[in-house]
């Protein structure tokens, strides 16, 4: 149940992303560990697929998050493919394409020129471009008033967007504040979901920014899982 802010303009895409992810499931903080693979591209590794939740190419400037979602995917686990190999090959220009053994996902994929998130519920793929100005997603769709803390949290950063000051600082204390709320809270980013029903936590956030020049990520690790820092 992650969540992503983006605000995507002319000049290209800056965004915040806060990865929720089973604690006790062994991962790798940003850093190029795919040499052979996949040359040059950098991401959060999940060590046990061996894939990433967010990945970038700094030489294309792609970057691309993988969130989970409900599905309707009618397979034996056995024959179900693990979800991380999406970003990876994203950022180097495969995007998936149906039908995809695999469980449900948003792929959120950033380039200089155009954003878009790439919706995968089991049976259909669909594909939302995101338009120019700040939104949210989490594991429903683009802007979803149904998910609680974009309804409560998608105008407040909006309106940061536009204040004096270096943006993610300003995004990043407006993650802070939204901590205020207690993890298990469904307006929460910061968040506990074992209260949902999931046993994953907030571990890190990154902040990011694309252009045509660069790609340029921050990783922040939280020093509790489900807390602020």
């Amino acid at each position: 149940m992650c969540t992503v802010v983006i605000d995507v303009s002319e000049a290209g895409a800056r965004l915040l992303a806060v990865r929720d992810e089973d604690p006790s499931r062994p991962w790798d903080d940003l850093g190029a560990w795919w040499p052979n693979q996949h040359p040059g591209v950098v991401g959060i590794r999940d060590r046990r697929a061996g894939g990433a939740w967010l990945a970038i190419d700094p030489g294309t400037r792609r970057l691309a998050v993988l969130l989970n979602r409900a599905d309707i995917l009618d397979l034996p686990e056995a024959d179900v493919l693990s979800r991380g190999s999406l970003a990876l090959e994203s950022v180097v220009g495969r995007s998936p394409r149906a039908p995809l053994r695999m469980h449900g996902f948003n792929l959120l994929e950033v380039t200089p020129s155009a954003s878009r998130v790439l919706h995968w519920d089991g049976a259909t793929l669909r594909e939302t471009p995101v338009p120019h100005g700040v939104h949210m997603i989490a594991h429903d769709d683009l802007d979803d008033p149904r998910t609680a803390r974009i309804g409560m949290w998608l105008p407040r950063f909006t309106a940061a967007a536009t204040d004096a000051g270096d943006w993610a600082e300003r995004w990043v204390a407006l993650l802070a504040e939204s901590a205020r709320l207690s993890p298990a809270d469904d307006r929460a980013i910061i968040r506990d979901n074992n209260a949902h029903g999931y046993p994953t936590e907030s571990l890190l956030y990154c902040t990011a920014e694309v252009s045509a020049d660069a790609v340029d990520v921050h990783s922040h690790v939280l020093a509790e899982p489900g807390h602020w820092n």
